[in-house]
């Protein structure tokens, strides 16, 4: 099987950052939508994003973002990938502009691969349903997860509730291309715990 890609979410600092991609992060997810705890402000967070190490994607992590919110993030921030988390229709995704496109879906019946295929983007995101927008810190279904792969034909991120003792055991369920974490690998709310980041990467590996 392939080497599992890991995307830590919920980036707030720097130092939080740094110690992710030490310990192997391949990806960084910043939140921002205003209403999580997790938020940032991409054109705030420009400055230091931008001097992080090569070779690690950037992804916004977004909710409803207007036409205008995406252009001025994609002016200032290295984006390299929109995550879209709410009730972003096709048409908005595609307008977005360039940068790897991921749907975050919130899974609770299995999906067709016409269903599937109506989304213009290159991944989808599979998390736990929520009355709110964002992830839960619940794990999704992991046979449900498996089936949705199997119709995707297209890269399959699986996030929801995983942590350092569970991802092992999703990854062999799933097989997915790569695990999102950020509630499991904190000691609070937008603060990351560096020892759970290594176990949480140890254990995917």
């Amino acid at each position: 099987m392939q080497r599992v890609r890991v995307k830590i979410c919920g980036i707030t600092n720097e130092p939080d950052a740094l110690a992710a991609i030490e310990a192997g992060a391949d990806a960084l997810g910043f939140v921002s939508y205003p209403k999580s705890p997790r938020h940032i402000d991409p054109v705030h967070a420009a400055p230091w994003v931008r001097h992080l190490p090569p070779f690690v994607a950037k992804v916004i992590v977004c909710v409803n973002p207007s036409p205008q919110d995406l252009a001025q993030w994609a002016r200032s921030f290295p984006v390299d990938a929109w995550q879209f988390h709410g009730d972003e229709t096709p048409e908005v995704i595609r307008a977005a502009p360039p940068a790897t496109r991921i749907r975050a879906l919130r899974i609770s019946q299995p999906l067709s691969r016409e269903q599937l295929l109506c989304w213009p983007v290159e991944a989808f995101l599979l998390d736990t349903p929520t009355s709110t927008y964002g992830g839960s810190g619940e794990t999704c279904d992991w046979s449900l997860a498996a089936a949705i792969k199997a119709a995707a034909h297209r890269p399959i991120i699986l996030a929801g509730g995983l942590n350092p003792a569970n991802v092992a055991d999703a990854i062999r369920a799933v097989r997915p291309y790569a695990v999102d974490c950020s509630s499991g690998v904190e000691e609070s709310p937008g603060r990351k715990d560096y020892a759970k980041l290594r176990d949480f990467i140890a254990a995917c590996r």
